[in-house]
């Protein structure tokens, strides 16, 4: 089987992604193996030395035949900018390795905004959800989550955000570009065994 060693920024992400992965894996028909994400805050992401480090890491746990897939936020960056920087830095560290970039514009979050029919009534979310238009352009998609759930409840990345990858849409969360990307990376990275 497969094995995708995962570089992600978020603590939310740690949990989330991998089975994400699996959820697109299992959409094409594959199996893929993947062991808990390195985690790299946000901050050390692009300073000398961190992203390396990260790097070599992901090769070890991927192991010999492993790829290695990062998932960061853009924030207020361009993703494509940030992606190509961040794949730079990784092939100097491990030009042996398939490794791909992926940049959630602006954050994983926008994901769940693009397919907000399918997260309607989970957790603690109004049953009436729909997607707002163009929702990788809202920068703060965990604040509009939050305002989509119960009064007092808010939205909180380590307790949320994997349940709601397992509920995701993923053919609706395909619309966000950025989503899209992930996909074709993840299929490209398992169908090159």
């Amino acid at each position: 089987m497969l094995r995708i060693a995962t570089i992600v920024e978020g603590q939310g992400e740690v949990e989330a992604l991998p089975l994400l992965l699996r959820r697109i894996a299992g959409e094409v028909g594959l199996a893929v193996d993947v062991p808990r994400p390195i985690r790299v805050a946000r901050q050390k992401i692009l300073k000398t030395g961190a992203l390396e480090r990260a790097v070599q890491l992901a090769a070890l746990r991927s192991g010999p035949e492993g790829h290695i897939l990062m998932l960061v936020d853009a924030d207020d960056d361009c993703p494509r900018e940030l992606a190509a920087e961040l794949l730079e830095t990784a092939a100097r560290a491990r030009s042996d390795r398939q490794t791909r970039v992926v940049v959630a514009k602006s954050e994983y979050e926008s994901w769940f905004l693009a397919a907000a029919g399918s997260i309607a009534g989970e957790r603690e979310i109004g049953k009436s959800v729909v997607p707002p238009p163009d929702p990788e352009s809202i920068r703060d998609a965990k604040g509009w989550i939050s305002r989509q759930m119960r009064p007092g409840r808010s939205y909180r990345p380590t307790l949320d955000q994997a349940a709601l990858t397992a509920v995701i849409d993923l053919a609706a969360a395909r619309t966000a570009p950025s989503f899209d990307k992930l996909w074709r990376e993840v299929v490209a990275l398992l169908n090159a065994v």
